[in-house]
């Protein structure tokens, strides 16, 4: 074990500093690096416009490099953010210089807190990269006064990455869910546990979606974590460990039974599921519905009757 390692997946702010302090770059050596990944992603409808390579410029882990939600998906997909092919994968970290063997730390915007940072450390462990972190969080890293720097970053030599293979064990599609939904309740069905990380409204159908014209509502039997209950109200950041499992517990949330995450568009699912990682529970049978409530609602048929919405 190096003196630099870090040993959890989620790291608060004052030990990636002492590990980066620890950890020094050289074009010389191929040692494994610690490498800090900006995934600062907004919402298409942000009112102040923001994005998130805007906001990297603007402040950032110094030596971090930028992971844009936004391209490395599948473009094929009518769908925003489904994973990308294990070759397209691999060659954008091999633009970012990303090697195998480093330790990649991956983090949010000041801004937003923890948001969408934990959707690109699902993607590194869901394509096999060994060694990958969640800074908990950028926002606390600033207030606690540890170095950011600004402007245009320094260009970084490609690698060659290898090409993974994808772990599909962790990933559920439309077709899975949906008879998953069709088979609950039925004597000798497996119960699936599906947690929605949206606003309660949106989950309910009672605010709209923020892409215009799409159905709000929620996946029959699914349950609604919202990602706010998640977080610290001042901090953004994800709470202590025992608050988290005393939060799943209360939502009745039973960790050795299956449980498929999902959201909006895939992203702050993954805030679920960094959440259970933290309070402590194993990742077996967890998975996360990549197309989430915006594929869902786009294909299932209204006679089908499998988009829920409460009265007002």
């Amino acid at each position: 074990m190096t003196s630099y390692s870090l040993d959890s997946y989620i790291v608060t702010p004052a030990e990636l500093n002492s590990a980066l302090r620890k950890n020094v770059h050289s074009k010389l050596s191929t040692a494994p690096r610690i490498v800090p990944l900006c995934a600062s992603w907004f919402l298409p409808n942000d009112p102040a416009e923001r994005t998130g390579e805007s906001t990297f410029l603007a402040a950032r882990i110094p030596r971090a490099r930028f992971f844009d939600l936004d391209a490395v998906k599948d473009p094929t997909s009518p769908y925003p953010h489904m994973l990308p092919s294990p070759k397209d994968f691999a060659a954008s970290l091999g633009r970012l210089g990303i090697r195998k063997d480093d330790a990649v730390v991956v983090y949010d915007t000041s801004e937003l807190g923890i948001f969408s940072a934990p959707r690109v450390g699902w993607t590194l462990k869901v394509f096999g990269h060994p060694d990958v972190h969640l800074l908990n969080n950028f926002r606390l890293w600033v207030e606690q006064g540890y170095p950011v720097e600004s402007d245009e970053p320094q260009p970084v030599d490609p690698v060659q990455y290898p090409i993974p293979e994808l772990d599909v064990s962790k990933v559920a599609s439309f077709e899975e869910v949906k008879s998953i939904v069709k088979e609950q309740g039925k004597e000798g069905a497996e119960e699936v546990q599906i947690l929605d990380a949206r606003s309660p409204k949106r989950w309910e159908g009672r605010d709209p979606e923020p892409r215009e014209g799409l159905s709000s509502g929620h996946i029959p039997h699914s349950r609604n974590i919202p990602v706010s209950d998640l977080l610290d109200p001042v901090t953004k950041a994800l709470l202590p460990a025992e608050q988290l499992k005393a939060y799943f517990e209360g939502k009745g949330v039973d960790v050795s039974k299956p449980i498929i995450s999902s959201c909006g568009t895939g992203v702050t699912a993954a805030v679920i599921d960094a959440a259970l990682t933290e309070a402590g529970y194993p990742e077996l049978s967890r998975r996360l519905y990549d197309g989430s409530w915006t594929e869902w609602a786009q294909r299932v048929r209204p006679e089908e009757n499998l988009i829920v919405k409460f009265a007002d």
